[in-house]
């Protein structure tokens, strides 16, 4: 049984990301944990709240929190269909990164499931600060980040990017392998290159991957750096039709120089395909 922890402001975007791992697990018995986190900061719909503080402001907003944990739990439940998924909802009070490490341990969670962009995030963002802050904060668990408003395609091409500066152990990639075996997908392996050829290190942690993925048909590829990364990794995205791709959050690799950066200009590889961060196991 998979624990899977769905984080939701009720958006459409946080729906659609229950949505998709609904239907990306349709053959896993699964049980999804709908959370909801509020604080005084939190809008309350359709209410004023300059005239509610307090306890009296957070009285309303768990009453909203619960009241829109339960409809969003009949409404997917009518449009899941499973019988092997079960949902519970977890409506809390506090800091979102805080309350998320906390239900990992408390639910045994096996993955965590973000849309890319909430109820206040702008369309430039990259992939929603609330899943950034998660993916910096919280390095135990994959996460993965749903784009927009997109329809469910089971993925058939799964990019998995990495410099080959650290090895990757078939604990790190498990979640990657979980979901190309589920899916019957083709993994690509893209390296983004500075150097011509690797070095020993490389090429011995190239060799490690490949043991890896031996169960799972896969190919690698090589991309110069004549560009900024995110733009090389669009291109390969776009160019292989990829439907998920992966990396491994660790320091001072690609995914941290990706993340730092507060606002990507060109956003296109982001507002299409699922992203899938994994956490390092070594």
């Amino acid at each position: 049984m998979k624990n899977i922890l769905v984080a939701t402001d009720f958006s459409n975007n946080s729906y659609c990301a229950l949505f998709y791992a609904t239907k990306l697990l349709a053959s896993e018995p699964c049980t999804f944990y709908l959370l909801n986190v509020f604080n005084e900061m939190t809008p309350l719909q359709r209410k004023k709240t300059k005239l509610l503080v307090g306890k009296k402001l957070l009285k309303k907003l768990q009453i909203a929190s619960e009241e829109n944990l339960t409809s969003t739990m009949h409404k997917i439940v009518l449009d899941n269909e499973n019988p092997q998924h079960q949902f519970h909802t977890l409506s809390k009070k506090g800091i979102l990164t805080k309350i998320i490490l906390k239900t990992l341990d408390t639910n045994h969670i096996d993955l965590i499931v973000m849309g890319n962009k909430g109820l206040n995030e702008s369309a430039d963002v990259f992939f929603g600060s609330n899943t950034i802050q998660v993916a910096n904060k919280i390095n135990k668990c994959p996460i993965l980040a749903i784009p927009g408003e997109m329809e469910y395609k089971e993925p058939n091409e799964i990019a998995f990017i990495t410099d080959f500066k650290k090895g990757c152990t078939k604990n790190t990639i498990e979640p990657l392998l979980s979901i190309a075996s589920i899916t019957s997908a083709q993994i690509r392996v893209l390296h983004i290159t500075e150097e011509e050829i690797l070095n020993t290190q490389q090429e011995s942690n190239r060799k490690l991957l490949d043991i890896c993925l031996k169960d799972i048909d896969h190919t690698f590829y090589w991309r110069q750096l004549f560009d900024d990364k995110a733009k090389v990794i669009h291109e390969f995205i776009e160019k292989l039709n990829i439907d998920l791709y992966a990396m491994v959050n660790r320091s001072h690799n690609i995914f941290e120089k990706l993340t730092h950066e507060p606002v990507i200009k060109d956003v296109s590889m982001y507002a299409k395909t699922p992203f899938l961060i994994l956490p390092s196991q070594d």
